[in-house]
């Protein structure tokens, strides 16, 4: 009988979770599958869609097409690439540093740090101080005012303190200075965490489009998503479908699917990525959740 209820509550439970992951995933797929569709038979069809209506590659032959979408995916990969590399080496040695015993006011340094989580200057200040240091317009402007996390820093932080302080004594013996102990112990033991910080840069540089609407004026510098933004909420399909359509009317069609192709193409990459750092994930973060 015991027997019995654990198989009914496992039967219900799978179906459950089923369920839960159907109802999350087919937003996604509605995407995938409107990408794909004709565009005049998507305008037509209402309710679920359960496959491409009409197969065609016309969308993302627009997308490839169109020079602001381009033009912002190299942005965004210049930002990304650039970014989360001096996004990690800073915060690694900002860590490293809070993270040594005998470091020198190292409490109060690190309560101004964690002070920035709680209290930050605000949109206006910070903006007049990009200004002023001449970043305005610039790429450095979507990099440098985000180069150190303070969350991120504290999870590293944690990691390298909970490494054996036996491994840095035996080095400082053998006549290693900072830099061995940094690259040669601390880094290789701290690789989830640092493959968990690298996804949380990532993503974070990639779905970047505030920053850029407040400091960058030059369309040849908008990001991806900045540009996808001006497609969703601006409604721009007919500058994207121009040369493809004969009236307005059918770029307005076209556009439909366009917007979804879109939606697909700048969000792939970060999904492909994801699955890489996967087995990182769950270790990386519980050390910050277990020890200060």
């Amino acid at each position: 009988m015991k027997r019995k209820k654990i198989k009914i509550f496992d039967v219900v439970n799978t179906s459950f979770m089923v369920l839960l992951m159907i109802i999350a995933l087919y937003p996604f797929l509605y995407v995938v599958f409107a990408s794909f569709s004709d565009p005049w038979e998507l305008v037509k069809h209402k309710g679920i869609l359960w496959k491409p209506l009409g197969f065609t590659l016309e969308g993302y032959i627009s997308v490839f097409k169109n020079r602001s979408i381009m033009t912002g995916y190299i942005t965004t990969l210049i930002n990304l690439f650039g970014g989360t590399a001096i996004n990690i080496i800073l915060t690694l040695f900002a860590a490293y540093g809070v993270s040594r015993k005998k470091f020198l006011f190292k409490k109060p340094i690190t309560i101004m740090i964690v002070f920035t989580m709680f209290f930050n200057s605000g949109i206006i200040p910070r903006f007049l101080v990009v200004k002023e240091l001449g970043l305005y317009d610039s790429r450095w402007a979507m990099i440098l005012p985000t180069a150190i996390n303070v969350f991120n820093l504290v999870i590293m932080r944690t990691a390298i303190e909970g490494l054996p302080d036996s491994l840095e004594e035996a080095a400082v013996l053998e006549g290693a200075n900072d830099f061995d102990i940094l690259f040669r112990i601390v880094v290789p033991l701290i690789k989830s965490t640092i493959a968990v910080l690298v996804l949380y840069y990532g993503v974070a540089h990639w779905n970047q489009w505030y920053q850029a609407l407040m400091y960058i004026q030059t369309r040849d510098k908008y990001p991806l998503q900045l540009v996808l933004r001006e497609i969703l909420i601006g409604n721009s399909f007919e500058s994207m479908s121009a040369g493809s359509a004969d009236s307005s009317g059918e770029s307005v069609v076209i556009g439909e699917v366009i917007k979804y192709a879109t939606i697909i193409v700048s969000t792939v990459p970060i999904l492909v990525i994801y699955p890489m750092l996967q087995k990182h994930f769950v270790k990386g973060v519980m050390v910050g959740a277990v020890k200060e």
